[in-house]
């Protein structure tokens, strides 16, 4: 019975610990211009502002794959300029979802120059899993401060603690009803 007991405290201490990784690299999936899409009356500065993209998360680019297409460019200056002529990537499915599996800049700008030169195009600062969600305030075409976006939201500390007290009780339970 004794090797029960044990075989129950393993198995709850494996899943506990499974558990906290699923929480902590919980995955945000972020719709690029949000219910409009990636689309010229979409200000996507204003849309990206205040938001944190973490490695792991993922961009979703919607839009008409017959009117547009995105390009990933490699570099701040050719993404500043529109130029499209070397890009690293081209997107042309209409719904595009793409992992931010490194830290760094990425930029994506419409393949239509005078859309991008509009502002249809969107750097993204990718920063490490465990970054803090300090938001910055980024400038919208020109010097204007833009206000700031609501970001994504991850599980908080408090839901993985209700959590795990829900999995520890269980466990005590389980413990006490084979130990009588």
């Amino acid at each position: 019975m004794a090797g029960l007991k044990n075989i129950v405290v393993v198995a709850l201490v494996i899943i506990s610990m499974s558990l906290e990784v699923k929480w902590v690299g919980a995955q945000v999936h972020h719709v690029v211009g949000g219910d409009r899409g990636w689309d010229r009356s979409t200000d996507i500065s204003s849309w990206c502002s205040g938001r944190i993209f973490r490695v792991g998360d993922k961009i979703w680019f919607t839009y008409s794959a017959a009117q547009e297409s995105i390009i990933e460019l490699k570099g701040k200056e050719e993404y500043e300029s529109c130029d499209i002529s070397n890009p690293i990537k081209m997107y042309t499915d209409g719904l595009d979802g793409i992992s931010l599996d490194g830290e760094g800049i990425r930029y994506f700008v419409s393949s239509k120059p005078d859309s991008c030169k509009n502002g249809l195009k969107l750097h993204v600062e990718v920063v490490p899993e465990g970054t803090p969600e300090i938001p910055k305030i980024a400038s919208s075409r020109g010097s204007a401060v833009s206000t700031l976006a609501s970001g994504p939201t991850t599980p908080s500390g408090s839901a993985h603690l209700i959590g795990s007290s829900i999995l520890l009780a269980f466990g005590f339970l389980c413990y006490a009803i084979i130990g009588a």
